[in-house]
């Protein structure tokens, strides 16, 4: 897996497309047409720095082919609204200014949804914690720099920009104090994954598999089977550490191992904006919900939590199941 992603899941799906590349923006690739009903039609490619995979059983190969073409400009539009990789999105220009108006109606969803997972967490979901990524990249972008990562003073600094109190949220507008920044990086994919679920039930699909960065199925596989969701150990990842059976359920993993800013692997993407501190309670986080968009929320703020806190929050958050692997290698599950 390459180091360069933003965040990455530990999984595999039956069924699904394996050898694809990873990137960090909406990356088309040929469809493989169904032959009969009993084949999917299948598109790869990648979107916000995930590979994006969508599997779909359909007796028309040409309507399968008009409907992935459909959910791919759906994903694509999104993605221009809350990509940190594309200049001119509405993200980065809030980033840039503090300010949005008018902005897009998905924009003001999604933030309110993080806002949610923020009270819910108490803060372990926060949106604006992008302060914080950008001291501990800008950090070890530096030729010189302290392998013992920023100093404390500069944590704080940048702590004290991240809370998501400060934004001003409405309809109309969206406004934040100077040097406060969102990223949606744990909570897009999943909510993009919902979307082209959505897109793709209305027009009467019943066997289908999505996933834009976290994973959801639309009913069973063709066979009645349940989908299977094998999650596998980071620290030994041609084993399979556990196995879901998944229907019209959406899985996420999260995990430490998904971004490191320093080549020794201290220093990850899981950052506490309560102590500016990067999360290492867990070798993953894998959480199993009726929407993505909890499913990918979660994940992220599990990795902070112990697991009584988990257990606490599990209903009120949505999730139905987690399975943890603990730094020792031990899997355990959670069920609400």
């Amino acid at each position: 897996m390459s180091a360069s992603i933003s965040r990455r899941r530990f999984i595999r799906i039956s069924g699904a497309v394996a050898g694809l590349t990873l990137g960090t923006s909406l990356r088309a690739a040929p469809v493989a047409a169904a032959t009969n009903g009993a084949d999917p039609t299948v598109w790869r490619g990648t979107m916000l720095g995930a590979v994006a995979t969508m599997k779909i059983y359909h007796p028309d190969g040409r309507e399968a082919e008009r409907l992935i073409s459909a959910a791919c400009a759906e994903a694509r539009r999104l993605e221009r609204l809350f990509s940190l990789y594309l200049p001119d999105s509405d993200l980065v220009r809030f980033n840039r200014t503090g300010f949005l108006a008018n902005p897009a109606t998905e924009f003001v969803d999604l933030l309110e949804a993080s806002l949610r997972y923020a009270e819910i967490t108490d803060g372990v979901f926060d949106p604006t914690v992008q302060p914080l990524w950008e001291l501990y990249a800008s950090h070890f972008a530096q030729t010189d720099a302290d392998p013992g990562g920023p100093d404390p003073a500069s944590v704080e600094v940048a702590r004290a920009r991240v809370g998501y109190r400060r934004l001003s949220v409405g309809r109309d507008r969206i406004a934040a104090p100077r040097g406060t920044a969102i990223t949606f990086n744990g909570i897009a994919q999943g909510y993009i994954t919902d979307r082209v679920v959505d897109l793709l039930r209305t027009r009467g699909l019943t066997h289908t598999l999505v996933d834009m960065g976290e994973t959801r199925t639309i009913g069973a596989r063709p066979d009645g089977e349940a989908w299977q969701v094998g999650i596998i150990d980071p620290e030994a990842p041609d084993l399979t550490a556990a196995v879901l059976t998944v229907v019209d359920r959406a899985v996420s993993t999260s995990g430490a191992y998904g971004f490191h800013f320093d080549s020794a692997g201290r220093f990850n993407h899981l950052l506490n904006p309560a102590t500016g501190n990067c999360g290492h309670l867990y070798r993953s986080v894998t959480t199993v919900a009726g929407t993505a968009m909890a499913a990918d929320a979660l994940s992220t703020a599990f990795s902070l939590m112990d697991r009584e806190r988990i257990r606490a929050l599990m209903s009120e958050a949505g999730i139905e199941r987690v399975h943890l692997i603990d730094v020792a290698g031990a899997v355990a599950e959670l069920i609400a």
